[in-house]
């Protein structure tokens, strides 16, 4: 090969590239060539990069991952040389771990796993890199570096409200509109769209009233609180929002990413709401600068009466304000596109405006505008009133009453008409409205003036005789009842916005840094502007126009345009366009939001709102929206709505400070934010500051809030919201359980905290179909919800070759444990035999101290009729391995008739036959039951047994003291067993047992034998043995070969064994300890049945186990004695130590 000869700069241009064949293409190539490419040389080809033109260079020849790949070709090649045609993919990803779903789903043109070893190519199909042979069997699931980083570079951010950010990995693939690369940097993306968000209509129509009332140094706090609240927000939101790729979609996104489903959607639908409400606070404001600035003639409700006009203005707001919100849905719907066109138009409106207030600022210093304020004494006067603030006035020589006469004087216009005391006795001044920068004012204006509800303006400072006079139209009178609290509330929401800027991230070129800087410069920016507003309008402003809310002092002018440059008009239709933009902005946002929230399908009921238009507008949310501003409106006064979106965006704002410091102080794994000016402690003295600005604002609306966020928590919560984002809500649950977990190690459970921690053993069919559900249903009823409950099962087989069905037992058992409402865990093991598979469960289930302490399990009922021993001894094995781990066990017979959890009792007894004592848990056990609704109405009845030599009188009052003791309400009774002569019927009895165990016996021995042939040649793993606890593999018996002599045939052995057999079934005499073990089986059954034979629940002590397991059949034989003739009966066998205790 010539290329060899090269030098070496030249070899580093050099690409080898292999185009895929079919195996048959290569002439005389075996199938057990080992080396490729010395038989196909004619097929690899060696090109420079000079000759592979830029469009067609690969970034990876073997990207199994799907990313767009294509084949260099060398020039003059045939077109019929098949080459791998470069796959579609999709360019929206929303997750940057690959799956091998994923591969699949990105690459669907491949029909199967392609490995270097598989010889039936297919065409397209590719070979892997030689340098990667020992990863090939796990490409399809573990890509190379180079196809993970290429998936990585074509990710783009969905945009919020159209398509959910997981939802990506599971869209089927097709032809899609090429996507536009984001480039809005930091100041166009974030910066501008904050400030627009921010400066709204509380800076124009309130912030002066604020200053005024609460006075500059109260005001300035006020503001500065809530900045900082917005600040310390702003820098945990940073920290989130840098913390890996930030999907589109806001706070919402981030607080149910980073607090769980259950958090993110309670605050996630309050902060729709608070973005609702917003809506209808700037459409209020805008329509009250229409009727109050710019069109007062437009009224359609008037009132002569000056306590009426009040109400005829909300009528006029709440019917404008409802025809502006129909022509505000009506664009939103339309075309939001236009929104976001005139976006700029509105941000530049509030940009000159405030440009115009600091102008005016500066001018008032040296040309002070010409608003003078008419004042009686130290009261003022409405300017829309009078026409000359005098009291006379001059024509020629005569002196005449003007209009402001005649408003004091009863309208007379007599010089010595009787006129208001008050009027009488004090002069008419003017004082000018804005004294200017240069005036001093800011000294009388640092304090607070807080009113009552129809109060007089007044000016401290002005001369005044003190007399009452009459309450009069002509005075400027507040309108509410004002305080610091509801100040704080009302102010709020002109620092909220915060979020414009992560609400744009899928536009950002780089949001991890555009969105820190941006959103703090934003604060920042504003917090001067309202800061230094504060200090201008005390400085500037005279302070009863300050506390004038709607400028009726100034002849009705909006306040703060009195003190702009150059006209007022500036501000009064900068201030109108800039808030009817901020109200489609939130009309467009909110259905976004709602649609999202929907679209995470974690409430159901607002699962209809997750749809729209073809286009992805969402239609029925818009409507919704619509609705609920629509109430806002209604209310018609922005003093009231505003504290109520304040609560909403606090507690939003609070969750955000929540989740950031919940995150730094677990220091999850993946908690690892590119910004890096964050600290736990800021997070906290922001949530801090959030919590007790709800409360200082309005405590009632703060607990209607935060019982709302309960509500939609404890819901979805309820709903079971099947959603795993890594949330920080579960790793504190982890940290929580860890801790507790340690703290339970420190030893064992006093008695007075002893309560049954159950091992449920369940048994399933070979359709992964539990047996007997009952067992499950009677211990959701045991347990009431609480403490530990484990679900266990084993299944025979290997677990490299059963996981799947493995999984799928599991999960038939976990939907039985919901449909049962067992709270708990569910355990399944995949062992060789059963028994084994038991011990393992009850030797490992549970961790540290939350561990089992009680077993439950069914009884095997067919265990007579069953010809395989391994059911009865796999029973008593469990009992064994139970008691040797100083367990508990109850054991559960008839467990097909125990009551399901929707068929109470009206009645009945629940019989307790304490034989034995063995710790207290046949007095605990019925105490348990009568906690749950099934037995609630059940009477517990106490039985005892006396011997001949007790005194069953005393028994009975020793054992009413203990029940006393121990707070148990229960019927008490001794029942006095006589010793007796064993009858016939238990000799008979026993003798019967011991001759069907022998024949058993035998007839196992030889089916056995004659099913050995067909065992050998049987594949043991062709199938699923899906065995429960009722049987094992491990009982092996004796096989003729064992005991034959060479020299015998196989029917010979067979013949001459069966005759012994028989012989010794006919001669066989009983047992002397099995027949007294029968006579007390016998016996406590007679007197058992006799009283207990209508109880709703027997409960009886299990006897253990023999010592020698040649007695094991036997012993199950006397427990069914013992329980014969009972419909339900629960053995109990303690685990050794007290449960119960008469101490407190």
């Amino acid at each position: 090969m010539h290329q060899r000869h090269q030098s070496p700069a030249k070899m580093a241009s050099v690409r080898f590239m292999v185009t895929p064949t079919k195996i048959d293409d290569i002439p005389g190539l075996s199938d057990t060539s080992p080396d490729l490419s010395s038989r196909s040389s004619s097929r690899v080809r060696f090109s420079s990069r000079e000759s592979v033109p830029e469009t067609s260079r690969s970034e990876g020849i073997s990207d199994f991952s799907g990313a767009t790949t294509s084949a260099a070709t060398a020039a003059g090649e045939p077109a019929s040389d098949k080459t791998s045609n470069p796959h579609d993919v999709a360019e929206d990803v929303s997750q940057t771990s690959i799956t091998g779903e994923q591969c699949q789903l990105l690459d669907p043109g491949r029909k199967k796993d392609i490995y270097l070893n598989n010889i039936n190519y297919e065409d397209g199909d590719e070979y892997f890199d030689k340098n990667l042979a020992l990863f090939e069997e796990e490409m399809d699931t573990r890509p190379k570096v180079s196809s993970l980083l290429n998936r990585m570079a074509n990710y783009t951010n969905l945009t919020q409200g159209v398509r959910e950010h997981e939802e990506a990995e599971n869209m089927a693939l097709g032809k899609k509109k090429p996507t536009k690369t984001p480039q809005m940097g930091t100041f166009m993306g974030v910066y501008l769209p904050c400030l627009q968000n921010i400066f709204g209509v509380i800076l124009f129509l309130r912030l002066t009233w604020v200053v005024g009332t609460a006075g500059v140094l109260q005001a300035f706090a006020i503001v500065l609180i809530c900045c900082c609240c917005t600040l310390l927000t702003a820098i945990s939101m940073s920290a989130i929002a840098t913390n890996g790729v930030v999907p589109a979609g806001g706070s919402y996104f981030m607080i149910s990413r980073a607090l769980g489903p259950e958090f993110g959607g309670a605050v996630g639908l309050c902060f729709y709401l608070g973005t609702t409400f917003a809506a209808a606070m700037y459409i209020l404001g805008a329509i009250e600068i229409f009727l109050m600035y710019m069109a007062p003639q437009a009224a359609i409700f008037r009132s002569a009466d000056p306590l009426k006009e009040s109400g005829a203005l909300l009528n006029n707001m709440r019917v404008y304000g409802s025809a502006f919100l129909v022509l505000m849905v009506l664009v939103v719907f339309v075309g939001v596109r236009y929104v976001n066109k005139f976006a700029s138009l509105f941000l530049a409106c509030v940009i000159v405006s405030i440009l115009a207030i600091y102008a005016g600022a500066v001018k008032s210093s040296f040309a002070p505008p010409h608003f003078p304020v008419c004042m009686l004494g130290n009261r003022t006067l409405s300017g829309q009133r009078v026409d000359i603030c005098a009291k006379t006035r001059d024509e020629g020589n005569l002196t005449v009453p003007t209009r402001l006469w005649g408003l004091f004087c009863n309208g007379s216009k007599q010089l010595n008409a009787t006129c208001d005391e008050y009027f009488a006795h004090n002069n008419v001044t003017a004082v000018p409205g804005i004294p200017g920068l240069a005036s001093g004012i800011l000294a009388e204006n640092l304090w607070g003036s807080y009113l009552q509800k129809g109060e007089i303006l007044e000016k401290a400072s002005a001369p005044s005789v003190d007399v009452l006079g009459a309450m009069s139209q002509e005075y400027v009178l507040a309108d509410i009842t004002t305080s610091f609290t509801l100040l704080v509330g009302i102010f709020f929401p002109s620092v909220t916005g915060i979020m414009a800027g992560s609400n744009r991230s899928g536009d950002l070129k780089d949001a991890q840094k555009s969105i820190p800087i941006g959103t703090i410069l934003a604060i920042l920016t504003t917090s001067f502007v309202y800061l230094s507003n504060v200090v201008l309008f005390g400085a500037c402003v005279e302070g009863v126009v300050l506390r004038d809310k709607f400028g009726e002092a100034v002849r009705g002018n909006l306040v703060v345009g009195t003190l702009s440059w150059p006209s007022p008009w500036v501000i009064v239709i900068g201030s109108f366009f800039s808030t009817c933009g901020a109200g489609l902005q939130s009309l467009t946002g909110a259905p976004r939001l709602l649609q999202a929230i929907a679209k995470d399908n974690i409430i159901p009921f607002l699962r209809v709102f997750g749809h729209g238009k073809a286009n992805g507008e969402p239609t029925w949310a818009l409507l919704l929206t619509a609705g609920i501003a629509e109430l806002g409106i209604l209310i018609a006064s922005l003093d009231l709505v505003a504290p109520i979106l304040s609560m909403f965006f606090l507690m939003c704002y609070l969750f955000v400070n929540l989740a950031c410091a919940l995150q730094t102080l677990l220091r999850t794994p993946n908690w690892r934010p590119r910004f890096r000016y964050y600290h736990w402690a800021l997070s906290f003295v922001g949530m801090s500051i959030c919590l007790a600005l709800m409360f200082v604002s309005s405590w009632y609306y703060a607990i209607v809030a935060m019982v709302i966020a309960g509500m939609i928590y404890k819901y979805i919560e309820y709903q079971g919201a099947e959603k795993e984002w890594g949330d920080g809500i579960r790793g504190l649950s982890l940290s929580a359980a860890r801790f507790a977990l340690l703290r339970l190690e420190e030893g064992p459970p006093h008695t007075k905290n002893w309560r049954p921690q159950l091992l449920v053993l369940l048994k399933l069919d070979e359709d992964l179909h539990v047996k007997h559900p009952r067992l499950l249903t009677f211990a959701s009823q045991l347990k009431a919800g609480k403490g530990l409950t484990i679900v266990g099962s084993v299944m025979v087989g290997n677990f490299l070759e059963n996981y799947a069905e493995a999984l799928a037992a599991e999960q038939t058992i976990k939907h039985l444990m919901e449909a049962e409402r067992v709270k708990g865990f569910c355990q399944l093991v995949v062992a060789a035999k059963v028994r084994e598979g038991i011990s393992h469960l009850i030797q490992s289930c549970g961790l540290g101290g939350m561990k089992h302490n009680t077993v439950v399990m069914g009884w095997p009922n067919a265990w007579r009729q069953s010809e395989d021993a391994r059911a009865w001894k796999t029973f008593i094995g469990t009992v064994r391995v139970s008691t040797a781990a100083r367990l508990a066990l109850l054991v559960a017979k008839n467990v097909a008739f125990y009551p399901g959890n929707a068929e109470p009792f009206a009645e009945g007894h629940i019989d307790v036959w304490w034989i034995v004592h063995d710790g207290g848990m046949l007095m605990l056990l019925p105490f348990l039951l009568k906690q749950h609704k099934v037995w609630r109405k059940c009477s517990i009845r106490i039985f005892t047994v006396a011997q001949l030599e007790d005194n069953s009188i005393q028994m009975k009052k020793d054992l009413a003291t203990f029940l006393y003791h121990l707070r148990i309400q229960a019927e008490v009774e001794v029942v006095e067993m006589h010793d007796s002569d064993i009858s016939a019927y238990t000799y008979e009895r026993t003798l019967m047992m011991e001759q069907r165990s022998q024949m058993l016996r035998h007839m196992r021995l030889s089916k056995t034998e004659r099913d050995r042939e067909a065992q050998l040649v049987k594949d043991r793993n062709s199938m699923l043995r899906l065995t429960s606890i009722g049987s094992d593999e491990d009982e092996e018996t004796e096989t003729y070969q064992e005991r034959v002599h060479m020299t015998w045939t196989k029917d010979k052995y067979m013949a001459a064994r069966g005759h012994r057999a028989m012989q010794d079934l006919l001669n066989m005499k009983p047992d002397q300890s099995n027949v007294r073990r029968m006579h007390t089986a016998v016996k406590l059954n007679e007197v058992i049945v006799n009283k207990s034979h209508e109880a709703r629940l027997v409960l009886l002590n299990m006897p253990g186990p023999p010592r020698n397991p040649a007695g094991d059949e036997n012993y199950m034989e006397f427990l069914e004695v013992l329980t014969e003739g009972l419909e339900r009966v629960l053995l109990v066998r303690g685990g050794g130590s007290e449960v119960i205790t008469i101490y407190s």
